[in-house]
């Protein structure tokens, strides 16, 4: 086999140095982060800051967690970009009359309004990488982070999390959605992790029972988008399908998401249980499989369509950075658990397009947004706001898939 095939091969040394490479030089690409206060800049399309655009909570939160994780595996520097982010959310960001954080902070430091659940999941996951990490004032973050949640955004009863709330918490939006809940499954992981405290696997385990009820009445393309009353809304936004955070159609990127936390959910509470696990595995692979099948190469250039309709027909065939992070992350993770090939098969194909398309040799870090031919667009994502999902990517293949990934990382670490 040829040395550039090898590369691209899950568990060959060729495929760990790329990502080693790749790795390095996402943590060297995102150095320019903090703002005075901590609060995370966004990135242009060479690292330095967009000052000019909002310093958001979620994407502070994604720097503390990639940066924490970076001082585990030795990065350079990565301490103090990790203390700088943690001073952002316990300082600037937080919202110390109303409790929370706010959604951000523009550039003249006025409040973005709202409190956004998938912030605060955010602000979770964070925190409980920055304690994995022993960086000081996280433990506490973690602490309040949880308390708030409780306290806002998750629902007992319903076994979900709501949204929004206007700044007071005084006014809960009627919008209901599951990229915050997904987050939130992959911050209650953490949570459940770092601490101990099953309750959050728990939670997270009834958050993914609901979707795979969606998902199967649904040709396994998961709705995205609820009423108050958890009612899913098909047709919500089918006049700006390209919407940053609520898009028309199923997501085959979140599909794909989904499938592996429901994997490092079932390997998490099931453990030795295979029966058990067995039948979210199969779930997780129908999610994988049906994005995949609707999305990848889905017009005749490689790469996955960021939205579809019902039906699996592309509806914007835009190329977003992360559904290819993810689309690594769980070919790996579902040929570990199945040993079935394809799913190595997958990663190669993967491996191959973000190494020829997606992946910046010149300026470093990954491309945000491809159009349909994979030319360079930024009509939703311009420049490189964080380095989080790209980083996971060069990571979670090589971990293990039961546990999150800051955890794991500390654990090999040791």
């Amino acid at each position: 086999m040829a040395v550039t095939e090898n590369k691209y091969q899950l568990g060959t040394a060729e495929n760990q140095k790329f990502l080693q490479d790749v790795r390095d030089g996402l943590l060297s690409f995102g150095h320019q982060f903090p703002s005075p206060g901590g609060s995370s800049y966004y990135l242009g399309d060479d690292g330095t800051p967009w000052k000019d655009r909002n310093r958001e909570t979620w994407i502070t939160s994604r720097m503390t967690h990639v940066y924490s994780i970076g001082s585990m595996l030795g990065h350079e520097g990565s301490e103090a970009l990790a203390d700088a982010a943690l001073k952002g959310l316990r300082g600037e960001l937080h919202d110390d009359q109303n409790g929370g954080w706010y959604a951000g902070l523009t550039k003249d430091n006025e409040i973005v309004p709202t409190k956004q659940c998938y912030a605060h999941a955010f602000v979770i996951l964070a925190a409980s990488s920055g304690v994995l990490a022993c960086r000081e004032g996280a433990a506490e973050l973690l602490k309040d982070a949880l308390a708030l949640y409780d306290l806002r955004f998750w629902n007992e009863e319903e076994g979900l999390s709501c949204d929004t709330w206007n700044t007071e918490f005084t006014e809960l939006d009627s919008y209901r959605g599951l990229n915050a809940n997904m987050h939130t499954v992959e911050a209650f992981l953490a949570a459940a992790d770092v601490t101990g405290d099953e309750k959050y696997r728990v939670r997270a385990g009834r958050i993914i029972d609901h979707v795979l009820v969606w998902a199967k009445d649904n040709n396994w393309r998961i709705p995205e988008h609820f009423s108050s009353d958890w009612v899913p809304d098909l047709e919500c936004n089918k006049d700006r399908p390209d919407d940053q955070f609520k898009p028309y159609g199923a997501t085959p990127g979140h599909g794909i998401e989904w499938a592996r936390l429901i994997t490092q959910w079932a390997l998490s509470t099931y453990k030795e249980d295979k029966a058990g696990a067995a039948p979210y595995i199969e779930a997780a692979e129908n999610l994988y499989n049906r994005a995949v099948a609707d999305a990848w190469n889905a017009d005749g250039a490689p790469g996955i369509c960021y939205t579809t309709d019902w039906n699996g027909k592309p509806v914007v065939h835009d190329r977003m950075h992360w559904t290819l992070a993810e689309a690594i992350n769980t070919s790996s993770v579902l040929f570990h658990v199945t040993d079935n090939e394809k799913y190595a098969a997958d990663y190669a194909e993967f491996m191959k397009y973000l190494d020829e398309k997606v992946l910046d040799h010149v300026n470093g870090s990954w491309f945000h947004q491809l159009d349909r031919e994979n030319n360079l667009l930024e009509t939703v994502w311009p420049g490189k706001s964080d380095i989080y999902h790209a980083l996971q990517a060069t990571l979670i293949p090589y971990y293990a898939p039961g546990l999150s990934i800051a955890v794991a990382v500390k654990k090999q670490a040791r």
